[in-house]
């Protein structure tokens, strides 16, 4: 008698109005795995006897309250860069492999980044101003050749975005767990932990490394305090590593200049958040990675990694847990 199949369980969003709220293409995996389709009220239920949970739903939650019920589970696939919502102790201490969708948003992210310096430098704001109010107003606008940027975080991320930049002439040093001297990307990466000391040079603050402790609210009264008159920050990494309130006082009362940002703290952004008040922040809806055809390409690289797993071979986009990202090897 042949071995059943393993349980392939693919937690969706429940919202039916949800575009594409199943992945495309699991029906190829149908002759060699079991497809179970839940939601976050049905998991508990769905994951019993599941080898695989495909987190569809990729900001969900409802794996820590159904983890009891995790009993024959080997593999989480994340479709997200970021898995901070995921990593819960029990989890993190399991032997249950965890990967996610790094590569998938690595350009996009790294032309929306390099966008915003753009549009912050050549003031595409005024000009949109000045159009609606049929305003002719002739000014100088910045170079963003020979801008200096810090760009927080090392991961793939950031290290397209400090090949975008240097594509037009900024000057990139990067920021991680540790220093060192020689990058093939960034040149020098100065450790996080000192960011204070190296940002009142920089033009350009990236903020594109994961959520961890060391990370979490990284961004704060010291470091903004320190920044260059008139820098721009710009975050497409999580909205817990920068510290709201003081990031409104630096926007109003300096020294920081202007902020690109695409992920806050509390997602959608409140109404009643003074950022929205503040002529010198561009808001952005947590979309800066989400191009035409994203969707399709997170659901071929799930089935490319299951179709690994089904035939016995390693795993890639393999998450460390103890650190919260794919390590660089």
């Amino acid at each position: 008698m042949s071995e059943p199949h393993p349980v392939i369980t693919v937690l969706c969003p429940t919202d039916p109005d949800v575009e594409l709220r199943t992945p495309p293409g699991l029906d190829s995996l149908r002759e060699q795995a079991q497809i179970r389709i839940t939601d976050p009220e049905h998991l508990a239920e769905d994951i019993s006897g599941s080898h695989v949970l495909f987190l569809w739903d990729f900001f969900s939650e409802a794996v820590q309250q159904a983890w009891p019920h995790a009993d024959s589970l080997q593999w989480i696939h994340v479709a997200a860069a970021g898995v901070d919502t995921l990593l819960f102790d029990e989890l993190a201490d399991s032997s249950v492999t965890v990967t996610n969708a790094q590569g998938i948003f690595d350009r996009p992210i790294a032309e929306w980044v390099l966008g915003a310096v753009l549009a912050e430098a050549k003031d595409f704001a005024g000009n949109y101003r000045n159009k609606t109010q049929k305003r002719w107003d002739h000014r100088e606008t910045k170079r963003a050749e020979g801008a200096q940027a810090v760009i927080i975080g090392t991961g793939a991320i950031a290290r397209e975005i400090a090949r975008l930049f240097s594509a037009v002439g900024i000057e990139v040093i990067g920021a991680g767990r540790t220093g060192r001297d020689s990058d093939e990307d960034f040149g020098v990466v100065v450790p996080s932990g000192s960011l204070e000391d190296h940002v009142g040079e920089a033009d350009i603050i990236v903020n594109a490394a994961p959520l961890t402790p060391a990370t979490e609210g990284l961004i704060g009264p010291v470091t903004l305090a320190a920044v260059k008159p008139g820098a721009h920050l710009i975050n497409v990494g999580r909205g817990a590593s920068v510290n709201e309130e003081e990031l409104v006082k630096a926007l109003r009362e300096g020294p920081l200049g202007f902020a690109s940002l695409d992920v806050f703290t509390e997602e959608p952004l409140p109404q009643d958040s003074p950022l929205w008040q503040l002529d010198n922040v561009m808001i952005s809806s947590h979309m800066s990675g989400d191009v035409l055809g994203w969707k399709e390409a997170l659901a071929d690289q799930f089935l490319a990694n299951a179709r690994r797993w089904l035939a016995g071979d390693q795993l890639f986009n393999v998450v460390d847990k103890t650190k919260g990202y794919v390590p660089r090897h």
